[in-house]
């Protein structure tokens, strides 16, 4: 990761920011009710999405993710009950700024990494999270 994409992440204005929150808490949200749907073992898992805050409820012993919008911060904030607090950053492709991935800096890990890890372990099948809006890197040319 080169440091200066931290330096881009902030200058994303709140237009875009929204745009690609949006479009990022949206699609998560689709796609969990989607894993939930199919996966006879969290017949009692619940999503809800609302005000920019995505709540999916595995119940015991996974426990309850949220993944909300933080405008002021221009980040997507997650509480996991496997890995804790994380704050993300979303990283804006050089060539197209509504497109990138939400990174959280302290590990250089994405967001669609870790619930593509923690996530499919709870389902217990590989699940494709890269497969969603903002959640690679750009290929390297």
């Amino acid at each position: 990761m080169n440091p200066n994409d931290f330096i881009a992440t902030s200058l994303i204005d709140s237009v875009t920011y929204e745009t690609v929150c949006s479009d990022t808490l949206e699609s998560l949200c689709d796609y969990f009710e989607e894993v939930i749907e199919e996966t006879a073992a969290l017949k009692h898992a619940d999503v809800t999405y609302g005000d920019g805050v995505l709540t999916v409820k595995f119940g015991p012993p996974h426990g309850t993710y949220v993944i909300n919008r933080q405008s002021p911060n221009r980040q997507i904030w997650l509480s996991s009950p496997t890995s804790g607090p994380k704050r993300y950053d979303f990283v804006p492709n050089k060539r197209t700024i509504n497109e990138g991935y939400w990174l959280y800096r302290h590990d250089g890990m994405t967001l669609h990494q870790l619930l593509q890890q923690e996530i499919s372990a709870i389902v217990g099948r590989k699940l494709d999270f890269f497969a969603l809006p903002h959640s690679q890197p750009p290929k390297a040319d």
